[in-house]
């Protein structure tokens, strides 16, 4: 075995026979490791190709192993099959339904199929593509789980039309002889539950599994992976609990940690040398994750040492918070580090809007690993502008529709027979109503009142004088969410026309912004991932750069507001985790003092990162900023006692202050 590999590598590599755990941490090799291990047991344990399975979770991360192993192999043609979950599963199906491409639904129909039973019961859904989308993720939730449909709690609607939404759509599937991604498991789990022989088929053409990515695993598809294994257990797992991120598209990381449970003969190999990040990366995120209660310990070490302190940074707003990233952007730049090395890291995809603009303006170029969307085109949004457009003097009937009962005037559209809304004439409707004719007159004075002010004005009187909040709060309860969520978007809408004295102008820069944003997606999109990458904390998975930015470390965003229970905050912890670990060598953290026009507090997690008595022990190295190397001779609670090696006297400080300050690193 070559000097390459640290022993924990070695043993993983050369494991033989038997079920074994690999828990590899950031950066720690696991890929490699996976095709090694490939190779050895085809050229050293004499085992054949094609009996070797290797799964993934996504096409891209089966065919880059695949690519690696191929060029290990020099281009032998080696028949080692390598797949997605369901690739595998949907081939184990064709062999024994004749399935075909044919038969697996396109996204298209699966939300076509939603959005007619919508139709069919007449109900006003705002937000239509976010929750045919939520339907869709809770139908593939409820059937990874193998769930009693009965017991099942919605999200996103109420309980009894989730059920008859799922039941519909599942009627429309069988109908016409279709199958979803999530009907590849079921299915597959069925047939080899019920025909014992097709079992042992595959189990004899597949005697050596390793599973990639493990974590992300969740029930049905633990369970085949269970049943392929069979009595031989020759099931290589290979995973990080502490990068689990899924657990919204059924994931479980319990299961990874149940896994010697259910194999008690199980090896376990710790790759615990970190070959990506700095020292202190490396510190401030173990420190992080220690935090959590149900995870596997490990010690990770950095196998480059120490390089730089982590930066701490605390904004007044937003946009000083989005000055500072673009000017060290430009400084990185300046140092001849190329923009693709360096990454902004954000929990939710709408954070990066003000971001954008200012990238823009310096013409920065960059690339979005996810959809940045234009939060104009928002359905809230679009309500916005379209009172404002009415108050301009548009009285369009189309228009009209969208805002007037919003919040609830109980107009109806047989009243509006022109093209052009009258707003005399549709008092004069109500006769006899005279409640009717109270509203239409106040959203008459509405639109007038609306008229004479700034946009940030007339959008603040629209949310509490109008009373579009209060329609907002009766949506979010329809759809079972938080109205903050709502209220949220509300919030980046109006802290937009800040600034703007007429809605004109208003209305000229959010023209200029889809445009510009439309401009510079495309751009990136031509240069081939060029510049600096703008990702979520899930995107960012995988991924590595030189310089990184984690932006808004605010309670309420990381972890997000939505964290509440136990399970939550520690699935928010390893999002942080996987973030800081995407830096190599320089990591920066920022947070700011207010959001909105609200105040923000610092996200819990940045203590966490800093400050960690237990790190710092007498007789370790340390770097001071300003001091130099030195020892600590001293640990008593937050107190610290150093000795310098230009100045052998000892002097006291406050570890909790040298740490929050970023004045100490250790020193490999």
């Amino acid at each position: 075995m070559s000097a390459e590999f640290n022993d924990e590598q070695k043993k993983a590599i050369t494991h033989k026979d038997g079920p074994a755990m690999v828990l590899a941490g950031p950066g720690s090799g696991k890929t490699m490791v996976i095709t090694y291990r490939v190779k050895w047991l085809i050229e050293q344990a004499g085992v054949h190709p094609s009996q070797i399975l290797v799964i993934t979770f996504t096409r891209a991360a089966a065919r880059e192993m695949q690519q690696r192993f191929e060029k290990l192999m020099e281009g032998q043609n080696v028949p080692v099959m390598f797949g997605t979950f369901h690739s595998v599963f949907f081939m184990i199906l064709r062999y024994a339904y004749r399935y075909t491409g044919a038969n697996i639904v396109r996204e298209e129909d699966q939300r076509r199929y939603i959005k007619e039973m919508i139709d069919e019961k007449e109900l006003e859904i705002e937000d239509e593509t976010e929750f045919l989308t939520g339907v869709l993720n809770e139908i593939s939730y409820v059937k990874g789980e193998m769930m009693d449909l009965s017991l099942y709690h919605s999200s996103n609607c109420a309980d009894e039309l989730f059920r008859e939404l799922y039941e519909g759509y599942e009627k429309q599937l069988r109908s016409r002889q279709m199958l979803d991604f999530d009907d590849m498991l079921v299915f597959c789990y069925e047939l080899l539950r019920d025909r014992p022989d097709i079992l042992k088929m595959w189990q004899e053409r597949f005697s050596y599994i390793l599973v990639d990515e493990f974590q992300d695993i969740n029930r049905i598809q633990y369970e085949i992976v269970k049943m392929l294994a069979g009595e031989k257990a020759n099931l290589f797992i290979v995973g990080d609990d502490d990068q689990s991120i899924y657990r919204f598209r059924g994931a479980k990381p319990e299961i990874m940690l149940g896994f010697e449970k259910d194999y008690p003969k199980a090896k376990r190999m710790i790759l615990n040398i970190n070959y990506r990040c700095s020292q202190e990366i490396v510190d401030g995120a173990r420190r992080l994750i220690s935090h959590n209660t149900k995870r596997f310990a490990k010690e990770l070490t950095a196998a480059r040492g120490s390089r730089v302190p982590i930066v701490y940074r605390q904004f007044d707003n937003v946009g000083a918070e989005c000055a500072d990233i673009v000017n060290a952007i430009r400084f990185y730049m300046k140092k001849k580090i190329p923009p693709e090395q360096m990454a902004v890291i954000f929990r939710t995809n709408t954070q990066p809007r003000l971001l954008a603009g200012r990238l823009m303006e310096y013409n920065i170029p960059f690339q979005m690993r996810d959809v940045l969307p234009n939060i104009f085109e928002h359905w809230i949004a679009r309500n916005i502008i379209t009172y404002l457009k009415l108050a301009m003097g548009n009285r369009d009937r189309k228009l009209f529709l969208q805002i007037m009962n919003r919040p609830k005037r109980y107009i109806s559209r047989k009243m509006l027979t022109e093209p052009e809304v009258d707003l005399t004439a549709l008092k004069q409707q109500t006769f006899g109503k005279r409640w009717l004719y109270e509203k239409v007159d106040k959203l008459e004075m509405d639109l007038y009142l609306l008229k004479k002010m700034e946009p940030y004005a007339a959008i603040q009187y629209i949310r509490n004088g109008i009373g579009y909040e209060e329609y907002l709060a009766e949506y979010a309860a329809f759809r079972r969410m938080s109205p903050d969520d709502l209220t949220e978007i509300l919030d980046q809408i109006q802290e937009s026309a800040k600034g703007y004295h007429t809605t004109e102008e208003w209305f000229a820069y959010i023209e200029n912004y889809g445009e510009e944003l439309k401009k510079q997606i495309e751009a990136g999109r031509r240069m081939d991932n060029n510049g600096v990458t703008l990702t979520t904390m899930h995107s960012a998975k995988g991924l590595e750069y030189e310089v990184v930015f984690v932006m808004d470390m605010n309670e309420g965003v990381t972890p997000h507001k939505k964290a509440v229970k136990d399970a939550d905050l520690e699935e928010e912890r390893r999002l942080m985790y996987v973030a800081l670990t995407r830096a190599k060598t320089y990591l920066f953290l920022y947070s700011v003092k207010e959001m909105y026009q609200k105040e923000a507090k610092p996200s819990r997690y940045l203590a966490e990162i800093r400050y960690d008595t237990q790190s710092f022990q007498a007789g370790q190295r340390i770097r001071h900023k300003k001091y130099g190397e030195g020892t600590i001779v001293g640990v008593d609670g937050d107190k610290i006692t150093l000795r310098f090696d230009k100045n052998p006297r000892t002097k006291m400080f406050s570890l909790r202050f040298l740490t929050e300050q970023g004045l100490i690193s250790t020193v490999s």
